[in-house]
């Protein structure tokens, strides 16, 4: 990996092209651009046939500057660094800061690689991308550009290992509000990673991180404690206040298909509905009445007297086909 900063003052983390995938590139290019070049030259001949030498001639020599110069140039601008061969192999040309290129830069690496791929059959560029840190050509280092690889083989996701069962809920009184989110992503990664460090290296960064995580607490890091099982254990206990704060809220908040709309004047859900009385009939009071004091021998339920039928109209008797008694 190697670290661009942009003009914005953004550190920008790329891959850089090797030379065999840059070489496979090129190759590809090469194949492309004199399949085209013949087709163009037998296209040329045929049509100018009639002309006399030196005509011929000059068209040959403008069909190999436009083919074979003009065309990669052409492509590396319009797709903005991505040619034929680079797009097969998720390869991509970026200016030095890493932002796209324009016509300047691939003119200036088209024109340069005339001499160190197309006259010395890649000699020059092939020595020059093995000296350079980066891999660069010197049609790269002219033009200020970089070949980076845009596809990185995705990898498994780093594993954060636990702490050990004794350093479980240990830190549960550090303030961990003040550690800003890049610290803990380093921690993360360096977990994730430290299995395949150097030993040394792996302890040097681990106290070098747990430091850091110190500072930011407020509270230094026990010394009987390995860093990695220290960084390990703050890392656990973030994650289990998080965990704890997601289910209170998830507890607490009724869900949204239980949130129905209260109308105005209804009732509050769970209570009882008070029947309505019908249309025609007079309104009586919920209240409970008084039980009357009986004035005379008590009568039994089956001896009471009904009330009498209200007397309602012919019009109003409902059509059942029943007359009731007189």
């Amino acid at each position: 990996m190697t670290e661009l900063v942009t003009g914005e003052a953004v550190a920008l983390e790329l891959r850089p092209a090797k030379l065999p995938s840059r070489a496979l590139a090129v190759l590809l290019d090469l194949v492309a651009a004199m399949i085209a070049y013949i087709l163009v030259t037998v296209l040329v001949v045929a049509t100018t046939a009639s002309l006399d030498e030196a005509a011929q001639t000059a068209l040959a020599i403008a069909t190999f500057l436009l083919v074979l110069i003009g065309g990669p140039i052409a492509v590396e601008t319009l797709t903005h660094g991505r040619s034929l061969g680079k797009l097969a192999l998720g390869l991509r040309v970026v200016r030095d800061d890493g932002g796209p290129i324009r016509f300047r830069h691939a003119l200036v690496r088209g024109a340069i690689g005339v001499v160190e791929i197309l006259l010395t059959f890649g000699v020059v560029a092939c020595i020059a991308s093995l000296v350079s840190a980066r891999g660069r050509r010197l049609g790269d280092v002219f033009a200020g550009t970089l070949v980076v690889r845009e596809r990185i083989p995705a990898g498994r996701g780093g594993f954060v290992p636990p702490p050990p069962p004794w350093l479980a809920g240990r830190f549960g009184g550090l303030d961990l509000s003040a550690v800003p989110d890049g610290l803990w992503l380093a921690v993360r990664q360096y977990l994730s990673r430290m299995q395949h460090l150097d030993p040394q290296v792996s302890l040097h960064m681990a106290r070098r991180l747990a430091d850091d995580l110190a500072a930011r607490t407020g509270s230094p890091a026990p010394q009987e404690i390995p860093p990695a099982a220290f960084l390990a254990a703050v890392v656990h206990e973030r994650q289990s206040r998080e965990a704890r704060q997601a289910f209170a809220a998830a507890r607490f908040a009724p869900p949204a298909a239980h949130r129905a709309p209260v109308e105005a004047g209804a009732p509050p859900a769970g209570r009882p509905v008070p029947a309505q009385p019908w249309a025609g009939e007079p309104q009586t009071s919920s209240l409970p009445l008084a039980p009357a004091t009986p004035s005379g021998p008590p009568r039994s339920p089956l001896s009471s007297t009904p009330a009498p039928p209200r007397d309602e109209s012919p019009a109003e008797r409902p059509a059942t086909g029943f007359a009731p008694p007189a």
